[in-house]
């Protein structure tokens, strides 16, 4: 079940506890030093933890690295899955000033796509948009997601995010 340093388990994934840390380095913060303290907004990303004995299976998640573009949108994306079921889901922050347009789509074995269109507030506040749960089919390592942020359903791209790890 575990993929070697990509999957991890969680109990919740709290969009307002959780930092990601520095936004556009393409890394993990994970297993290294303490966050260095500034003005950054940062991408919520999930919290990793042990979950208590007792609460249910586990969520495994695999997360991409944290993005941003300089028109000010920061995502990171990540496939989770938990008690035979598959989704995406997108932490995101919206620093344009503007409403924009997202579309997360999850991609598993055989073809298999779920899409999902999410409003993206103009507030600066952390969000996430998130696919139905799909059961799952076959390796979890199959699935990938991609979100894709932009000012209108057909307007140019501002930031596309994805679920590889760029580990492989």
């Amino acid at each position: 079940m575990a993929l070697a340093g990509v999957v991890a388990f969680v109990l919740a994934l709290p969009l307002a506890v959780a930092s990601a840390g520095p936004v556009g380095d393409g890394s993990s913060r994970a297993g290294r030093g303490p966050v260095p303290a500034d003005d950054r907004p940062r991408v919520p990303g999930p919290r990793r933890s042990a979950p208590p004995p007792g609460l249910g299976p586990a969520t495994a998640f695999r997360c991409g690295p944290e993005l941003s573009s300089p028109d000010g949108v920061e995502a990171q994306t990540c496939v989770l899955t938990r008690g035979g079921e598959t989704w995406a889901r997108a932490y995101y922050r919206n620093a344009t000033g503007d409403a924009l347009s997202s579309a997360l789509s999850l991609m598993g074995p055989g073809g298999r796509t779920v899409q999902m269109d999410c409003a993206v507030d103009a507030e600066d506040d952390p969000g996430t948009c998130e696919t139905p749960g799909q059961r799952s089919a076959g390796d979890p390592g199959a699935y990938s997601a991609v979100a894709e942020f932009a000012r209108s359903a057909d307007g140019p791209l501002l930031l596309r995010s994805g679920s590889n790890s760029g580990r492989r």
